[in-house]
């Protein structure tokens, strides 16, 4: 068995590994960027080791520094993750030569599945289903565009060394066809160094149904079923769930054992996935479910399968890398109940999903699922890197069990002031086409504005907001003490956004739900259905609370270190009338509406108990 581990990446992957290579008693060895240097998988490996600037092509992409730092160490095996160098053959192979362990596919296998046409040939060879389309070796534009006339609009551009959703165009037209692939062209030679196609026939009603397979240096290969990743956007996963549902058992059987002949085609050792593009027009049909590309490496949605068979996948590719047999054989693999995983990225679907980064100075995912991360509240999401925050995942004895769940861990995600597509994931989970499994790869572009959260808060948001904010200023219920024109004495809060302020009355409001959030000196934060609401505190610096009639009380015991206005002075709302210092902090008391003052009480360098009447603010209209 590996004794010490070095996982050559970062984030959410790099802990996962980690914490099933403690579990076995391997030691593990990170490495680290500028940008990483206090991150989450820094601090949980035994040892870390810098190789680098912030710039992936300056660390984590250059293979020479990660083989230097397992020397360096003594580990003995590398874990590439997914992304950076875990589909690089050159590296797996440098690895190898360096005398240490590859914890991945063989080289030659990366090499057989790396590009797309010499893929498709291969699996057409090995008797599995390919899609309909054209990867010959003449490239020119003439020839490209006499096939992708001959197999009929609309029809796929993919780059051969292509992947992210990069070096892709769809065609719907005869005359569209040379402006798209010169495009696509372009895009393939600037992202991969490679600017060849393969055509493919457009499916209309796609979904992308993937097989998880695990091969051994035994010959020994097997399938852990199938996963359903057809919600996308712009071709990159957002919603994965396994099994896939509308599969059957016959369709299931005939498309997990074409996944194995293709491992089997290539000798594949270690994790990896056979992904299939189906045309759902009919239902799952395996006549209609067709070889699209090989993942030779672990990926991101791997943890739907780990619940739905009960196995850790990163311990079996320790052990086979190790140079044991699969751990189990196909007859003691089943599947139980239904897992989904959703992506939770820092960024903004109100500003076309434009990434957020920054620190997470509050950040809480909450306890229920399976969280898999690479942060922690303090952390930061740094702009060099995809700005995954963390993978949800729910499992239920069934799909709408698990549904149910994710849904509730999508609304209950807590972090600011970094923004997150937490409810617009909980909004596509919620859509009555997804609980019915009605899906295809276009089933969030079809949605559209449907899917983003109203970013205008509610009346029951504000109520809340307010609570939050009398009780950080240390008021624990409505005062019921002083009357005033036969009413009750209430306090009020200012709440401010884009410079507007509303006056709030939590306890004249209807009734709401206590939501969770924070408050400071200047502003309300309230967390609800997975959205983070900023509030400003009147005058910015300051709460300002108020009773209903005008009162104007004490947040908190104090000292009174300023007052700007006396008695009889005319006012406007949100204007400054002190200042209390309390607990090493200034807080500005402002007018709660346009009025005249009376009654004032307070005097410069005065202490007062909390809820003490400083002043009245008679309103204008009276």
């Amino acid at each position: 068995m590996i004794q010490k581990l070095l996982i050559a990446n970062r984030g959410e992957i790099a802990c996962r590994i980690i914490r099933t290579a403690r579990s076995m008693g391997i030691a593990t060895v990170a490495v680290y960027s500028d940008a990483d240097a206090r991150a989450l998988h820094v601090r949980s490996a035994d040892e870390a080791v810098h190789i680098g600037p912030s710039p992936a092509a300056e660390s984590y992409l250059v293979g020479e520094k990660i083989i230097a730092a397992a020397k360096e160490t003594g580990a003995e095996a590398i874990h590439p993750g997914y992304g950076f160098l875990s589909e690089n053959a050159d590296f797996a192979q440098a690895v190898k030569d360096a005398g240490l362990i590859w914890v991945g596919a063989p080289p030659a296998s990366i090499r057989a599945m790396g590009l797309k046409d010499a893929a498709k040939k291969l699996m057409r060879e090995a008797g599995v289903p390919v899609t309909p389309g054209y990867d010959g070796d003449d490239q020119s534009a003439e020839r490209l565009k006499q096939e992708a006339d001959a197999i009929g609009y609309p029809v796929l551009i993919k780059a051969v060394a292509g992947g992210g959703g990069k070096g892709m165009r769809k065609v719907d037209a005869e005359g569209d066809f040379l402006s798209a692939l010169e495009s696509c062209r372009r895009e393939a030679k600037a992202s991969f160094g490679n600017d060849d196609v393969i055509l493919e026939k457009w499916i209309t009603s796609p979904r992308h149904i993937e097989v998880q397979v695990f091969g051994d240096s035994h010959g020994n290969h097997v399938h852990l079923f199938e996963r359903d990743c057809s919600l996308q956007r712009r071709h990159q996963k957002v919603i994965e769930e396994a099994p896939a549902p509308g599969m059957d058992e016959a369709t299931r059987e005939e498309i997990c054992s074409a996944a194995v002949r293709a491992a089997k085609a290539v000798d594949y050792e270690g994790a990896g996935t056979i992904e299939f593009i189906a045309d759902a027009s009919e239902g799952l049909r395996a006549d209609r479910i067709f070889f699209m590309e090989m993942n030779t490496r672990l990926q991101v949605e791997h943890p739907v399968t780990e619940e739905i068979t009960g196995v850790d996948l990163v311990e079996w590719q320790l052990r086979v890398a190790a140079g044991e047999p699969i751990p189990r054989k196909q007859d003691e693999l089943s599947i139980a109940g239904w897992a989904i995983e959703a992506r939770l990225y820092a960024e903004d679907p109100s500003k076309g999903f434009l990434p957020s980064t920054g620190p997470l100075h509050h950040l809480d995912l909450g306890h229920e699922g399976r969280i898999e991360t690479g942060v922690e509240e303090g952390d930061e999401i740094s702009p060099h890197y995809d700005p995954m925050v963390a993978k949800l995942v729910a499992w239920g004895e069934t799909r709408d069990d698990a549904i149910d769940q994710l849904i509730e861990m999508t609304d209950g995600v807590e972090i600011w002031p970094v923004r997150t597509n937490a409810a617009f994931l909980g909004n596509a989970l919620g859509e009555d086409d997804f609980a019915d499994a009605q899906l295809d790869t276009g089933f969030i572009e079809a949605k559209g504005d449907a899917l983003l959260a109203d970013p205008e808060p509610n009346d029951a948001i504000r109520a809340a907001a307010a609570d939050i904010a009398l009780l950080a200023a240390g008021v624990t219920e409505q005062p019921m003490a002083g009357f005033r024109l036969n009413r009750p004495l209430r306090l009020t809060v200012a709440l401010g956004q884009g410079g507007e302020f509303t006056t709030v009355d939590p306890a004249e409001a209807a009734p709401f739900e206590s939501l969770p959030g924070f408050a400071d000196d200047s502003r309300v934060v309230v967390f609800a259905d997975g959205q983070a609401h900023e509030f400003d505190l009147a005058a910015r610096g300051g709460g300002a609370l108020a009773a209903s009639d005008g009162a104007i009380l004490a947040p908190m015991p104090g000292k009174v270190i300023a007052v700007d206005v006396a008695e009889g002075d005319s006012v406007t709302a949100g204007q400054r009338l002190m200042v209390l210092e309390a607990m090493k902090m200034e807080h500005a008391l402002t007018a709660p509406f346009d009025g005249t003052v009376t009654d004032l009480a307070a005097s410069e360098g005065g202490q007062v108990q909390v809820e003490a009447v400083l002043c009245v603010v008679e309103p204008a209209s009276e």
